[in-house]
């Protein structure tokens, strides 16, 4: 028997990439599903509203819509969600993404494989402008794997996390945890996930469930919590080290809480994999400026990461461009995302 999935929508203006979403939602085989919407009180919210309207006249008791009273931010959105949502699963969207095809079939595939699984870690593509105009594919391992719960699982799964489209949290286990905490820092899903993990087990999915827009402006930075750390519009290096921080802070508050030994383990998993971050300021900021955010993250921790200081010295050799089309042409020859350090895999339980 399938489990039932949310597919949960935290709304903030961008309309019409919405109805590109539900339209990518509606057209999936699998009919054991209902999706959510939490409008976090946008200056488009009329307009999302119109567009929601549309969708459940069309179909009836689909979609669950809900009108925050006040911005609640990304982080309080998530969570308003949880509590709204109704199935045994929340597979999360950005409002501007697009579910892939077959994705939802995919996921209750894999459940039906495994018992007690927590979180699904998807495989997603970035595409510009039009989806049929695929940049990358993330893949993270070349098969189906899974993952026992506890701290080595917890390691893997904490920086593949952090693009919320695609992903699968067990809703109940969840619940156990929503609590107003981390507010601002745009990450409260790696919080979930980690606590979920520790209870859990986990599994990853090759198969793309998510597709990622590039190019749109970040709409963080007007909560009253993210006001202090995000510029609306602006990927700033201010910003940038903010949400490195905040990245950390979680790991180190569910290692004290939790009793686990993942801190040190997640710092050295995000140095080996930064370049993503490096490259968006090295694009953007005068080369003084882009010292400077080095500098700031470096004095976080990443001093110690021989990767994150081959990162840097590779995009002042070969800038940006070059080192994009380097990494594009590694992860095309794999396959997949090559693994960097220690990794914990997971189990290969299908044999393939």
């Amino acid at each position: 028997m399938n489990a039932r999935i949310s597919v949960c929508i935290p709304a903030y203006n961008r309309p019409e990439q919405l109805r590109s979403l539900l339209d990518s939602i509606v057209s999936q085989k699998s009919s054991d599903y209902d999706i959510v919407i939490c409008e976090d009180d946008s200056p488009c919210r009329i307009q999302i509203h119109n567009v929601v309207k549309s969708y459940q006249a069309e179909y009836p008791e689909l979609i669950q819509y809900h009108e925050n009273k006040f911005n609640l931010g990304y982080d309080g959105n998530i969570r308003e969600l949880f509590t709204k949502a109704t199935g045994e699963y929340c597979m999360f969207m950005g409002n501007d993404d697009l579910l892939a095809e077959g994705a939802l079939e995919a996921v209750a595939a894999a459940l039906n494989r495994y018992r007690h699984i927590g979180v699904i870690m998807r495989s997603y593509a970035t595409f510009d402008k039009a989806p049929r105009n695929i940049i990358q594919i993330h893949r993270y391992f070349e098969s189906e794997r899974y993952f026992p719960a506890g701290p080595d699982t917890v390691a893997t799964f904490f920086r593949r996390m952090v693009v919320l489209s695609g992903l699968v949290i067990h809703r109940n286990c969840a619940l156990k945890y929503c609590k107003p905490i981390f507010e601002g820092t745009l990450l409260y899903q790696l919080y979930l996930t980690a606590n979920v993990l520790l209870d859990m087990d986990g599994i990853f999915v090759p198969d793309v469930l998510a597709l990622y827009r590039l190019g749109a402006s970040p709409d963080f930075g007007k909560s009253l919590a993210e006001r202090e750390k995000f510029t609306p519009g602006k990927q700033t290096p201010e910003s940038s080290v903010s949400f490195v921080r905040g990245f950390l802070e979680i790991a180190r508050h569910v290692d004290k809480i939790r009793c686990v030994k993942i801190y040190k383990r997640v710092l050295y998993d995000m140095g080996n994999y930064a370049y993503p971050i490096l490259a968006i300021q090295a694009r953007q900021q005068p080369f003084a400026k882009f010292l400077r955010y080095i500098y700031n993250l470096e004095k976080i921790g990443f001093w110690r990461s021989v990767s994150f200081q081959a990162y840097f010295l590779c995009l002042l050799a070969l800038g940006p461009n070059r080192m994009d089309k380097l990494i594009g042409w590694i992860k095309k020859r794999f396959g997949y995302t090559p693994m960097i350090g220690k990794v914990f895999r997971g189990i290969n339980r299908l044999g393939n």
